[in-house]
């Protein structure tokens, strides 16, 4: 049984980093991350993979190394000359990809596997394979969730599924229920399956089946596209950083929420996920050190 629920706020925010950057540290030290993704399934998919990278590298990590098909690769290079953009051989994923993804992964803290990866046989079969494999701290989040239905982990994983991902994933259908009804499920299913998941929604839970923590920043505008590929970055770059998956989630949801109130209350409904990118700095500049 999970512990009572936590309502996040800014002082438990802070409360999650610890760690302070070495002003001798250098290239590397804080934090690589990697980025699996992008498809040519549809237009939208690399750019969704650039805006998770970039998240990642404006939570405060040194460096995003994005893995993508060729193709796709190229247009995720066009978004900004701060990505690495290792780009493999066709059109989508696939397994025969699997050896040259580990090998780019060696150099990195944490890998982000989803943004833009589209539902493609192959690419679906190559993602399952590499978290069934992968023994590093690994981010699943959309079509990656659906890829790896199911699965118990072996290295520390955080997912991240908004409701009908999280019934495609687990099979237990949670629309119309309660939040303590959500909360208990989402435990249960954490401790089934070994992983943190941060199960997105009007009040945001975060588990890892022993602890919750609720976010409720954030807004009902923030379902327009890429808003989930940036929270999935911020994720990612938080756990580069030394953060747990449960406090790099908590944190994540968090910010990602602030970010989308502030942009509510200027613009409305018409923000669209490319306007938090340069928002993110001014919040991780108060819990990053």
């Amino acid at each position: 049984m999970a512990a009572k629920p936590i309502i996040l706020n800014e002082r438990k925010i802070k409360s999650f980093f610890t760690k302070k950057r070495s002003p001798d540290s250098h290239k590397g030290e804080n934090g690589t991350c990697l980025v699996i993704g992008g498809s040519a399934d549809f237009a939208g998919a690399p750019a969704l993979a650039a805006m998770a990278s970039l998240s990642c590298l404006r939570a405060g990590v040194d460096l995003c190394i994005v893995a993508a098909p060729e193709n796709p690769g190229w247009v995720i290079n066009s978004y900004s000359p701060d990505l690495i953009v290792k780009k493999l051989a066709g059109n989508t994923f696939s397994k025969k990809h699997i050896g040259r993804v580990f090998g780019i992964q060696k150099k990195a803290d944490v890998a982000l596997l989803g943004p833009g990866l589209g539902r493609n046989r192959q690419a679906l079969a190559f993602a399952r394979e590499f978290a069934k494999r992968n023994k590093k701290p690994i981010v699943i989040d959309a079509d990656a969730l659906r890829a790896c239905a199911g699965m118990k982990f072996s290295a520390p994983a955080l997912l991240t599924p908004h409701a009908k991902e999280f019934e495609v994933f687990t099979g237990k259908h949670i629309f119309g229920l309660g939040i303590a009804q959500k909360m208990r499920i989402a435990a249960q299913a954490a401790n089934k399956h070994h992983c943190t998941i941060l199960l997105k929604g009007r009040n945001d839970i975060i588990t890892d089946g022993k602890r919750v923590f609720i976010n409720r920043t954030g807004n009902a505008g923030m379902t327009v596209g890429g808003t989930g590929d940036v929270l999935a970055g911020l994720c990612t770059g938080f756990i580069a950083l030394g953060l747990s998956p449960l406090h790099a989630a908590s944190a994540a949801a968090f910010i990602n929420g602030k970010i989308g109130d502030a942009l509510m209350a200027k613009m409305g409904c018409s923000f669209i996920a490319s306007d938090f990118i340069l928002q993110i700095p001014r919040w991780a500049k108060k819990f990053v050190r």
